[in-house]
């Protein structure tokens, strides 16, 4: 990421599906609850996308 964090993301094949596993480290600006309520929202809409197509 711009700051220096990574933020590692796996697919991993499941047949008729696709697995993600999204790993993130976390910034001390914010509490780590709220940063991943954040990535899992990213994640909710991604999957949301992926539906409709």
């Amino acid at each position: 990421m711009e700051d220096g964090r990574r933020v590692d993301i796996a697919f991993v094949d499941q047949g008729n599906e696709t697995k993600v596993i999204e790993t993130f480290h976390a910034e001390s600006s914010n509490p780590v609850e709220l940063q991943q309520a954040g990535w899992q929202a990213i994640m909710d809409n991604f999957k949301a996308s992926t539906e409709q197509n």
